[in-house]
């Protein structure tokens, strides 16, 4: 019966709620069912777990309007980094994609989402009141009315908010004892409100302490004693009055703890020690101390078997002797980033491959001496590799990636960045040994060319992330192959000299699922390939052509013309593309978000026609 409100009559509460749940989660799902009626509304705000306040002209006025419109939120992400200044008046921007504030009146076409709510204010005129940004910060008082009206809450980050001390951070721990997580990245907190977290939040599972430069060890160490056996996560990085005393705190009253991120250069062996010996149950270790050395690494081995993840950054006071440590006790051990560790050399992957052959990713980044034998042992003995990473590995060899193509079947992600030794040869046994690869970048291996490109193309069927930038070897026939055996979702030639119309042709041909393609600093490419492309590619979302001096706007209004889904285009040194080109791109793509181009070329009736939707329209150069 037409009118008949059907749903609202036969079913409970409870049942539309849980219809809510099984939504995707799509912010416009969310506003269409809170907007159906008044019930649907209210169920929405009841059922809501999640609130987002980003940057904002005044945070404390958004807390104070969601503690009284939502009664059930359990997760709360407050980030300050943006800077963004309050609009006269506290008004709220009308823009599409920016949520108005809650309201006791409902409008039509306001936005409301049952998981998250994110609300932020209008950015115009950020540049003339940058200096007032400041006061706008959350404060302690916002806090205070969070802490009031989200009793239940489990998760708070609070990201770069400044203002917010030890009193407002007292407040949330007094009053939210269920709190698990906790966010405090760049807040200037204090020692107090540290300790009544340790006091009052017994369930606390995982804190960031990242650049809270106005901590001490005696706010760690209060915060270990009191609800040290529930902590399993801790990041510290740049807190100048954390030293090993804190961290032999945490050795000695968090036996459970599972993750350890550690950035600083007054912890010292003694603080690592401690937790070694005191945290057996350790997964993930991350550590950028730079008075670290070997003794604390062997403890490492010795006493953290259940170790999964290790990262090492910038280490320039320990040997091979630790990661022979590592080898020897760590045999869980799946990931593996070496960053910065100059003293290491082949003998430490060598031990890696021996002991720890459930080893799954591997990145090393920077660490000179470490060279072909080190990498063959981990192609011999790790068949379980799946992701490889080597960044300015100049000492590596083909010889090193044929190996590990005939040994780790299972390799899916690749990425080389200035490796000036490996070649062909090696993207050929990669392509012929590891079939299921779905994703190779490689940056400025010059040695690289269409041979290896093209054995990729004809064995690795399901590449669909393939990055190229500045190699120069590379051509139109690599795309070509490219185009014919792999069905590309994401693709960058930028800088790829060699490259021209004929290749992304091909691409356009053969790969209907394109979502991002940069060309830039392609110096051969035309209109022709942009015809292509748009009759070929109808998912395209991302594109940038900057610096590709033969594109015209005949070009670009086919492409826009055809690639409905465009959201971002970057044009920036097309002397070809002029003001008629980039309005026809902007008026053109009704989902288009971000155009990148010269001021100069922006002509006025453009920038009132698009200077409400656009994020980042015009950019002097």
């Amino acid at each position: 019966m037409r009118g008949h409100d059907l749903i609202n009559t036969v079913l409970p509460d409870e049942l539309i709620i849980e219809i809510f749940n099984h939504l995707d989660g799509s912010k416009l799902s969310c506003d269409a069912c809170s907007l159906v009626c008044k019930r649907w509304l209210r169920l929405d705000r009841s059922s809501r777990r999640t609130v987002r306040i980003e940057a904002s002209g005044n945070p404390d006025v958004v807390a104070n309007l969601l503690v009284r419109r939502f009664v059930n939120i359990e997760n709360v992400y407050i980030d300050e980094r943006l800077p963004v200044s309050l609009p006269l008046q506290f008004g709220y921007s009308t823009r599409p994609g920016l949520a108005r504030p809650p309201t006791g009146k409902r409008r039509r076409g306001s936005k409301s989402a049952r998981s998250s709510s994110k609300i932020r204010y209008s950015s115009e005129n950020s540049a003339s009141e940058g200096s007032n940004l400041e006061p706008y910060s959350l404060s302690d008082a916002g806090l205070n009315a969070l802490a009031e009206g989200f009793t239940r809450l489990e998760k708070l980050s609070l990201v770069w908010c400044s203002n917010v001390t030890s009193v407002g951070l007292q407040s949330i721990a007094e009053k939210c004892r269920s709190l698990k997580f906790l966010d405090l990245q760049g807040c200037y907190v204090g020692d107090q409100g540290l300790a009544a977290v340790g006091k009052c939040c017994k369930q606390l599972e995982d804190l960031n302490l990242r650049f809270c430069e106005g901590l001490s060890d005696i706010g760690l160490v209060e915060l270990a004693h009191g609800c040290g056996r529930s902590l399993k996560t801790l990041g510290v990085a740049a807190c100048a009055k954390i030293t090993d005393i804190s961290l032999e705190a945490v050795g000695s009253h968090c036996p459970f703890l599972q993750t350890l991120s550690l950035d600083s250069e007054f912890i010292k062996n003694k603080g690592v020690l401690s937790v070694a010996q005191g945290c057996p149950s350790l997964k993930v270790l991350k550590l950028q101390c730079i008075s670290v050395t070997d003794e604390a690494l062997q403890a490492v081995g010795a006493y953290c078997s259940l170790l999964e993840f290790l990262a090492l950054y910038s280490f320039q006071k320990f040997t091979d002797r630790s990661l022979c440590a590592i080898g020897r006790g760590c045999k869980k051990l799946k990931n593996l980033i070496l960053s910065d560790c100059y003293f290491l050399s082949d003998k430490s992957l060598e031990a890696i491959a021996t002991g720890c052959c459930e080893l799954t990713c591997l990145e090393v980044n920077g660490c000179h001496n470490i060279g072909t034998s080190g990498l063959e042992a981990i192609g011999k003995s790790c068949p379980g590799l799946s992701e490889l990473a080597l960044l300015y590995c100049q000492r590596i060899g083909n010889t090193a990636l044929s190996e590990v193509g005939r040994g780790c079947k299972l390799l899916q992600a690749i990425r080389l960045v200035d490796c000036s030794s490996i070649g062909d040869d090696a993207i050929c046994g990669i392509a012929q040994g590891c079939r299921n690869l779905k994703k190779l970048h490689i940056r400025r291996c010059y040695e690289v060319g269409d041979k290896g490109i093209i054995a990729i193309g004809e064995n690795c069927k399901s590449l669909t992330d393939l990055s190229l930038q500045f190699c120069d070897r590379v051509g139109d026939d690599a795309l070509i192959a490219i185009g014919r055996g792999c069905s590309l979702q994401y693709l960058n030639v930028s800088g790829c000299h060699q490259i021209g119309d004929a290749g992304l042709i091909a691409i356009a041909r053969g790969c209907p699922e394109l979502v991002y393609l940069d060309v830039s600093v392609l110096q051969n490419l035309g209109d022709m390939a942009l015809f292509e492309i748009g009759e070929g590619c109808p998912l395209l979302k991302d594109i940038v052509l900057s610096h590709c001096r033969q594109i015209t706007d005949a070009g670009l209004t086919y492409l826009v013309s055809r690639c409905a889904m465009l959201e971002s285009c970057h044009m920036v040194y097309c002397p070809f593309v002029t003001s008629a080109g980039v309005a026809t791109v902007v008026s053109g793509c009704l989902k288009m978000k971000k155009v990148l181009v010269e001021k100069c070329k922006v002509s006025e009736r453009t920038r009132r026609r698009a200077g409400s939707v656009l994020s980042y329209l015009c950019v002097d150069l």
